[in-house]
Formats: C-alpha cells, sequence, structure tokens
C-alpha cells in the first residue's frame, strides 16, 4: 500500500466534501448537508494524519534537497533520523487505521433479537438482551427507536428490531452478532436445576437510501392491524405494514409506529439494511456464511457468548475470554468485552 499517495487522496477526498458543504444548492438541502457532515466528521482523523505525514514527507524532500549542498551535510545529517523517525510513527498510524477501518463502523445499527431454543425461558432472555443493549446505548449518549416487536405471553420478547443511532454505532455494536447463550434456573423450575436457552442477535448497518437500490415493482406490500399493546387505535386501524422484496423473498414486518406511513418508511429502513448486508455476503462469503447460520438458527451448541447466572460469569466464546464483571455487563457495561473482541479483529487484519 503506497501511504503517501494514500494520504494524498484523503486530504483531496475531504476538501471536495468541505467544498461541496459551502455549495449554496446543498446549503439549502438538510439531508444532504447532514450526509456531508457525517463523511467529513468520519474523515476526520485520517485528514489530520494524512496533513502532518505529507507535512513530513515534503520536509523530508527539502532535505535531500539540501543535502546536495557540502555546507549542509552535516545539518541534513543530525536532523534526517529524527524526520524519518516521525514519519515512521505516523505511517504506522495511517497504515492500522487504513487496513481496520470498516467504512461501516460509522453508520447507525439495525438490531435484531430473536428468541431461541428454550421455550419461555428464550423469550426472557431475549428481553434481558435488549435491556442490556438499551443501557450500552444510554451509557454512549445513542438514541434507541423501536421498530418491531413481539411479545411473549410471560413478559419475555419473541423478537425485537430496533435502530441504534448515534456516532459509530455499528462499529460498537457489529461484534454482538451471532448466538447468546443463557444458563440459570427459571423462576418455575421448583426443582433447582439449571436450564440453557438461546438467543440469536443480528446486527446490520443501517443504509443510506442512495447505496442500495429498491424498486418499487419488486415490492408487494401488506397492511393489517396491528397486534399487541396500543389500544383501540392498533386494533381498529391498518397500520401495521409487511413488505416482501420479490426477488430475493425477504419479508420485513413493522407495527410499532401508529400510523402506516411510518411503518412503511421504518420497513423500507430494515429491508435496505438486509438487502446490503446480503450484498455484503456475496464479497465476503466465509464471514457471513458462518454469521448467517449462526444468527439464522436458535441452536445452543452454535454459540458466540454463554451467560451463567449461577457462577456469575460470562464467557465470549470467540477469544476464550472469560469475565465476572457480570452485574455490570448486564447493566450495560460491554466495554471490557468489545474492545478485546475489535483488538483481536484489528491484530487479525494487520497481521
Amino acid at each position: 500500500m503506497d501511504i503517501l499517495s494514500k494520504a494524498k487522496d484523503i486530504i483531496i477526498e475531504y476538501d471536495n466534501i468541505t467544498q461541496e458543504m459551502i455549495n449554496p444548492d446543498n446549503m439549502l438541502n438538510q439531508a444532504k448537508m447532514i450526509q456531508l457532515s457525517k463523511k467529513r466528521s468520519n474523515l476526520e482523523e485520517l485528514y489530520t494524519l494524512s496533513k502532518e505525514f505529507i507535512i513530513l514527507n515534503n520536509e523530508l524532500s527539502d532535505l535531500d534537497e539540501l543535502s546536495q549542498e557540502k555546507e549542509m551535510e552535516e545539518l541534513v545529517k543530525s536532523e534526517k533520523p529524527k524526520l524519518l523517525e516521525k514519519i515512521a510513527i505516523f505511517e504506522k498510524d495511517l497504515t492500522k487505521i487504513l487496513v481496520t477501518n470498516d467504512p461501516n463502523d460509522n453508520k447507525n445499527a439495525i438490531i435484531e433479537i430473536r428468541a431461541g431454543t428454550g421455550g419461555d425461558e428464550a423469550g426472557l432472555f431475549a428481553g434481558d438482551l435488549f435491556r442490556m443493549y438499551s443501557k450500552y446505548a444510554e451509557k454512549n449518549n445513542m438514541s434507541i427507536k423501536v421498530m418491531d416487536l413481539h411479545e411473549t405471553g410471560v413478559g419475555g420478547l419473541k423478537s425485537i428490531i430496533f435502530n441504534v443511532e448515534g456516532q459509530k454505532a455499528y462499529g460498537m455494536y457489529k461484534y454482538e452478532g451471532g448466538v447468546h447463550r443463557v444458563q440459570r434456573i427459571p423462576k418455575t423450575e421448583s426443582g433447582g436445576r439449571v436450564h440453557t436457552s438461546a438467543a440469536t442477535v443480528a446486527v446490520l448497518p443501517e443504509v443510506e437510501q442512495a447505496e442500495v437500490s429498491v424498486s418499487d415493482s419488486d415490492l408487494k406490500i401488506d397492511t393489517y392491524r396491528a397486534s399487541g399493546a396500543g389500544g383501540q387505535h392498533v386494533n381498529k386501524t391498518e397500520s401495521a405494514i409487511r413488505i416482501t422484496h420479490i426477488p430475493t423473498g425477504l419479508v420485513v414486518t413493522c407495527q410499532d409506529e401508529s400510523s402506516q406511513h411510518k411503518n412503511k418508511a421504518s420497513a423500507l429502513k430494515v429491508l435496505r439494511a438486509r438487502l446490503f448486508s446480503l450484498e455484503q455476503e456475496k464479497l465476503n462469503k466465509d464471514r457471513d456464511q458462518m454469521r448467517k447460520s449462526l444468527v439464522s438458527t436458535g441452536d445452543r451448541s452454535a454459540k458466540i457468548r454463554t451467560y451463567n447466572f449461577p457462577q456469575g460469569r460470562i464467557t465470549d466464546h470467540r477469544i476464550n475470554y472469560t469475565s465476572h464483571k457480570f452485574q455490570d455487563t448486564l447493566e450495560g457495561d460491554l466495554d471490557h468485552i468489545i474492545e478485546k473482541l475489535k483488538l483481536e479483529e484489528d491484530n487479525s487484519k494487520i497481521n
């Protein structure tokens, strides 16, 4: 990888975005300005490093020119090693970011939790996971919006789809995709036996409308009456939406909003995210086939993490990491796990 050329490209890209932001036509378009602002914000760190890296390389070129003059030889001999050391540090930092950077990390996240094997206990555990992720969002100044919700009769969740909005939301939640297993004694268990249940989590990046083209002719849209809590309004109006993407067979339902229009917008947002994920699967089959198999089955054996209540222990099986920060984790303190998973991923990309 030619880091100097890449640094120059980053400077050009950043400056082009800045020019677009001061374009009078764009300034009148709020959606466009938000999009440009996000793009520029995502480039800030790379831009700062690239700018300094280019300045240092220009200084090196100047030193090399000076070395042609006999009276400057001593100065060059003294200054050049220091300059090369600085350049090496910036090159290492830039390379790390460029190699490990996932452009989707800066996007909002769409998360789906489904109860797997384990009956009512699996539904209760799905509810626990949603609460944990909600707490994590709150701790990191992110907001959560429920898009679709199906409850069990005992206070648990059959399934839930929700949107997480905030800086690097997808980058922070993406490691949660897979099967989560819980071991605990259910309240209904009179013999005190530990039961094992599971819930699946899928984490998708929210994509802009321009990133995924969805033709109206490819969609079959049905309306129906929403079920569950919501009072008379829910039961009397056909506000719930079911969208079928005919070419892929993907089906998305949304019923949590009070109006049909809002549910349709939410359903399309989820559909775009799923179509984007399918495209990513084609680009990286090995990684995403594993993800697909883990998310689509609630099999207790295909686990990424185990929550052992009797022992107050959480184990992430992907990196063989065990922690006894059990209650803190359930209250949304996921950083100690996520940081280790990110470090492992970054190291695997660099090495």
